[in-house]
């Protein structure tokens, strides 16, 4: 691929692309119908003094969440980056992510609280006939809003597996794009949300024919409290893995110090850097030492490339410098410690 001075890709046009439109549409449908249903179950959760209505509507709370960033972080994606904001708005999202987390976690403290008051006293009453009502229109609801973001692969991907569910070391060499992750990440909370709405609809169905069997409503709400919580744990590790910093938890540092150690005319490597500033925004920086007889520019293209290609690195800011003795004793040039 030809380079244009120091940039690999074309100047990005203004507004979204077809496939970013698709799943702007999809989540916006997916977001109206998790809206309504949301507070349907909050209105049916509190008429039939049900706990855990209250939790699957709690879980559908995260999901609002979850797609409304995936939605802002989507618009923001067209905004072009600021003397203020070099990197841009991509970081949005990931501070969304952060708010829904803590969000539900809020939510399900209270709820966990009022379960085992209710666990201790059993001085309460549930509606059975409202319960099932209830969670029957949520399992309708994730099954209809599970329609509406289910997504096939790409119509031009080739394989078993579909281009956007290849790992990026395998696929076409692009990074994931973003309208695709966000659509595939509200799908698979949309599943998890199913099966909590179908464990809720059985307890329903055991306290309206046996409602001597009442505490089946708090006990379910602890166990679903539990996977809710769970379930979010993966998003909140990921979440402070990008604000500290950290390496992508797709992309090791020794495949790619030994990727930049293998273009030809490469030396040595030091101050290499690798973080993102989303889930699917990955940025490197790397100081490259060179022999004396190559051509810095060729170096430059070369590595700029194969990190883009393998790794599906946004952006990469690399430094082409002569390799000097001295720097195999440097202390700032030696590679960081395994953590």
């Amino acid at each position: 691929m030809s380079f244009h001075h120091c940039h690999r890709d074309p100047l990005p046009q203004p507004g979204l692309t077809p496939e970013r439109m698709q799943a702007q549409r999809q989540l916006c449908t997916a977001c109206a119908v998790c809206c309504v249903f949301m507070a349907g179950e909050v209105v049916g959760g509190y008429l039939a003094h049900s706990l855990a209505i209250m939790t699957d509507a709690a879980h559908l709370l995260a999901d609002v969440g979850s797609m409304m960033g995936s939605l802002f972080s989507l618009w923001l994606s067209t905004r072009p980056a600021t003397r203020t904001m070099t990197f841009g708005w991509h970081r949005s999202e990931t501070l969304g992510a952060l708010a829904s987390v803590v969000s539900l976690w809020m939510v399900t403290g209270i709820l966990l609280y009022l379960a085992f008051i209710r666990l201790l006293h059993s001085d309460y009453h549930i509606e059975g006939g409202a319960m099932l009502l209830t969670a029957s229109i949520a399992v309708c609801a994730n099954l209809l809003m599970a329609f509406v973001l289910h997504q096939a692969g790409p119509p031009h991907s080739h394989g078993s597996r579909g281009a956007e569910y290849a790992p990026l070391e395998e696929g076409s060499g692009e990074p994931l794009p973003l309208g695709n992750t966000s659509v595939r990440a509200a799908f698979v909370h949309v599943l998890g949300d199913l099966l909590q709405s179908l464990g809720v609809l059985i307890a329903s169905i055991l306290i309206y024919f046996k409602p001597q069997y009442k505490a089946a409503d708090p006990i379910s709400t602890f166990l679903f409290s539990i996977c809710a919580l769970g379930s979010t744990a993966p998003t909140l590790r990921d979440v402070l893995r990008v604000l500290m910093e950290g390496t992508p938890r797709s992309v090791s540092f020794e495949p790619v110090r030994d990727t930049l150690l293998s273009v030809p005319g490469v030396r040595a490597i030091h101050e290499l850097h690798l973080w993102s500033l989303t889930f699917t925004h990955y940025v490197a920086s790397a100081h490259l030492a060179i022999d004396s007889t190559a051509d810095p520019e060729a170096v430059l293209a070369e590595a700029t490339s194969r990190l883009h290609s393998r790794f599906g690195f946004s952006s990469c800011t690399l430094q082409v410098e002569q390799y000097q003795p001295e720097m195999a004793q440097c202390l700032r040039c030696q590679e960081p410690p395994q953590a």
